[in-house]
C-alpha cells in the first residue's frame, strides 16, 4: 500500500490531465461500442428485401461519421496528452533520483557499479513511465468495453452471452497466473541490464589500457560471459511471454468457435436471427480488444512494478552521512582543525586505517602528510569533508565538531586538489565557474589568471568557450590541473586539501600547477599529501604516517636531523 500511494503521488501535479485522459479513453471505447450495433442497424432494418431505406441509411451513416470523428479527437488526446504526461512523470522521477544518488556517502558509490545506476534511472524509469501512462487509461478502455459489450449481447440474446462470460473467468486466471512469470522474468532482465551496463562502462573507460595491454580478447571474453548470462535470462522472459500471449490468443479463438457454434444452435430453434449472430461475432473483436489491453496492461504492470521497485529500493537507501536535527551553518571560518582520538574502517574491513589519532592544525598552516601507501593519508583528508563519517572521536573546525554543522557549509568551506582532476564535459569556462556559478566574467578571468591558465587558454581557438571532452581529455594533465586550481580560486576556501597534485606532471607543468598551488595555499589551511618530497620541503610540519598511526612530526629539516622514516624515505627518492 505504501509503494501504491508513493507512485500515485507521482501523479498530483497531472491529475487534470489524467482525468481528462481517462474521461477520453472512455469516450473512445464508447464509440467504438455503438459501431456494431449501428451495423446491425444497417442490416436489420435499412437494408430490406424490398429494397434500401436510403433516408435511414443516410442517418446511420451520418451517426457513423460522428462517432469517427469523436473517436479521434479523444484518442488524439490520450495518445498525445497521456504519453506526455508519462514522460513528465519519469522525468520527475529521474530527477528525484539523481538528487538522492548525488547525496549518498562516498562509501555506497565505492560498492556499487555505475551501470547499475544508469539502468535505474533509464531502462527502469521509462517503464514506469509506460505504466503510469497506459496502465490507468487501458484498465478504464477495458473496463468500459467488457462490461459495456456483456451488457449490450445479454440484451440481444442471454444464452449467447452466457457462453462468453463461461470462459472469460478462465482467460483471466490464465492471464493473472502467468503474468506473475513474467513479472519475474522482467525483473531478472532489468537486474541483468544493470549488470551489462556496469561492465560496458567500466571497460569502456579502461579502453586506453586495454588497447596498451594488447587485452581486447580478454576484455571481449569477460563482456562475453556477462552477455551470455542476459541472453539467458532474455530466453526465460521470452518464454514466459510466449506461454502468456500465445495462451490467451488460444482462449480469444475458442471465444469465436464457442460463440459460432451456440449461435448456430440457436439459429437453428429459431431463438436467434443471422444479424443478431452477425452483431455478435463483431462484439467479440470489440472484447478481444480490451482483452488485448488487458494483456498490454499485465505486461506493463509487471515490468513498471519491477522498476517501481527497484526505484524505491534506491530511494530507501540512506545518504548515511547527513546533516544533525539541529546542523547550523559553519561561518567564517579561521582555519583551525583538530583530530581528536580519531579511528576509521572501511566498511567490511575488519582492521582500522587508524584509531586514536590526534592532530591539532593552527590557521594558515601548511601540514604534509607522506608515507606508504595504504597508509591512511587520503583517507585522513575524506575524513575533514565527511565524505566518510570518522568511527570514533570527533574532528573540529575552529572549536566546532564538523557533525553538528551542514554538510553545505562545511564542504563550501573545503577546496580539494587531486591528482586525478575530473572535468565535466563542457566548455573551460562552465568548468571554473563549478567553483561558484554565480560568479562574474572579471571573477573568472582573475581566477583563470591566478591558477596561471589564462595565458595557455587565451591562445586556444575558442578560448574560454573550448570544449574540454569527456573528463576533459582535449587538455593536458597541467592544463586540466590549472582549471581544477582556478575553479577552486573561484570557491574560495578556508581550507585546503591538496592530494598528490602535481605528482604526474612532467617538470614543466609542475612548476606551473606549483606556483599557483603556493598561491592558492596563501592564508589557507592547507593540507598537503605527497609522495615526491621535493614538493613538502617549504611545509610548516610534515607527518608521517603509517599504519601505526602518526610515526614522526616535525620540519624537513628536523625530520631529516631525526634520521627516522622520513630520512629514509628521503635518501630513497634523492639516492
Amino acid at each position: 500500500m505504501t509503494k501504491l500511494k508513493t507512485f500515485l503521488a507521482y501523479y498530483k501535479p497531472y491529475k487534470k490531465v489524467l482525468f481528462t485522459d481517462l474521461a477520453c479513453a472512455a469516450l473512445a471505447s464508447a464509440c467504438a461500442l455503438a459501431y456494431p450495433v449501428l451495423i446491425g442497424r444497417m442490416t436489420s432494418s435499412a437494408i430490406r428485401d424490398e429494397g434500401i431505406a436510403v433516408d435511414l441509411l443516410f442517418q446511420l451513416m451520418g451517426a457513423f461519421l460522428l462517432l469517427m470523428a469523436v473517436e479521434y479527437a479523444a484518442n488524439y488526446y490520450t495518445d498525445y496528452a497521456g504519453h506526455l504526461m508519462g514522460a513528465r512523470m519519469e522525468a520527475n522521477m529521474r530527477s528525484d533520483l539523481f538528487r538522492h544518488v548525488q547525496r549518498l556517502s562516498f562509501a555506497y558509490h565505492d560498492r556499487t557499479p555505475t551501470g547499475q545506476l544508469m539502468s535505474r534511472t533509464t531502462h527502469d524509469l521509462f517503464n514506469i513511465s509506460e505504466l503510469a501512462h497506459h496502465g490507468p487509461e487501458d484498465a478504464v478502455i477495458s473496463f468500459v468495453r467488457i462490461l459495456g459489450s456483456v451488457a449490450i449481447l445479454w440484451s440481444i440474446n442471454g444464452t449467447l452471452a452466457l457462453t462468453i462470460l463461461l470462459i472469460l473467468p478462465f482467460m483471466f486466471a490464465y492471464a493473472y497466473r502467468y503474468s506473475l512469470k513474467v513479472k519475474d522474468a522482467l525483473k531478472e532482465n532489468s537486474e541483468r541490464i544493470g549488470e551489462i551496463n556496469a561492465q560496458l562502462e567500466d571497460s569502456l573507460a579502461g579502453v586506453r589500457v586495454a588497447q596498451a595491454f594488447t587485452a581486447e580478447e580478454m576484455e571481449s571474453a569477460k563482456f562475453e560471459a556477462g552477455n551470455r548470462l542476459f541472453l539467458e535470462s532474455r530466453a526465460r522472459s521470452y518464454r514466459a511471454e510466449a506461454l502468456f500471449y500465445n495462451g490467451l490468443t488460444s482462449f480469444m479463438t475458442m471465444l469465436t468457435v464457442a460463440v459460432v457454434a451456440a449461435g448456430a444452435l440457436l439459429i437453428s430453434y429459431e431463438r436467434l436471427l443471422l444479424t443478431e449472430l452477425l452483431t455478435f461475432l463483431l462484439y467479440i473483436g470489440t472484447i478481444t480488444d480490451p482483452v488485448k489491453r488487458l494483456v498490454n496492461f499485465t505486461q506493463n504492470l509487471q515490468n513498471g512494478a519491477a522498476g517501481f521497485e527497484r526505484f524505491l529500493e534506491l530511494l530507501a537507501v540512506g545518504p548515511g552521512i547527513r546533516d544533525a536535527p539541529n546542523a547550523r551553518p559553519l561561518e567564517c571560518v579561521q582555519g583551525r582543525v583538530e583530530f581528536r582520538g580519531v579511528g576509521f574502517r572501511y566498511d567490511g574491513d575488519s582492521e582500522p586505517v587508524f584509531r586514536g589519532l590526534n592532530l591539532t592544525v593552527q590557521p594558515g598552516e601548511t601540514i604534509a602528510l607522506v608515507g606508504p601507501s595504504g597508509a591512511g593519508k587520503t583517507t585522513l583528508c575524506h575524513l575533514l569533508p565527511r565524505f566518510y563519517e570518522a568511527a570514533e572521536g570527533e574532528i573540529r573546525i575552529d572549536g566546532t565538531d564538523i557533525r553538528s554543522v551542514t554538510l553545505q557549509s562545511l564542504r563550501s568551506s573545503i577546496g580539494m586538489v587531486q591528482q586525478e582532476v575530473y572535468l565535466f564535459a563542457g566548455t573551460i569556462r562552465e568548468n571554473i565557474l563549478y567553483g561558484r556559478p554565480g560568479a562574474s566574467e572579471e571573477e573568472v578571468l582573475e581566477a583563470a589568471r591566478l591558477a596561471n591558465a589564462h595565458d595557455f587558454i587565451a591562445v586556444m581557438p575558442e578560448g574560454y568557450e573550448t570544449k574540454v571532452g569527456q573528463r576533459g581529455i582535449r587538455l593536458s594533465g597541467g592544463q586540466r590541473q590549472r582549471i581544477a586550481i582556478a575553479r577552486l580560486f573561484l570557491k574560495n576556501p578556508s581550507i585546503l586539501i591538496l592530494d598528490e597534485a602535481t605528482s604526474a606532471l612532467d617538470n614543466e607543468s609542475e612548476r606551473a600547477v606549483q606556483l599557483s598551488l603556493e598561491r592558492l595555499a596563501e592564508h589557507r589551511t592547507t593540507f598537503v599529501i605527497a609522495h615526491r618530497l621535493s614538493t613538502i620541503r617549504s611545509a610548516d610540519r610534515i607527518l608521517v604516517l603509517t599504519e601505526q598511526g602518526i610515526a614522526e612530526e616535525g620540519t624537513h629539516r628536523e625530520l631529516l636531523d631525526n634520521g627516522g622514516v622520513y630520512a629514509k624515505l628521503h635518501d630513497l627518492q634523492f639516492s
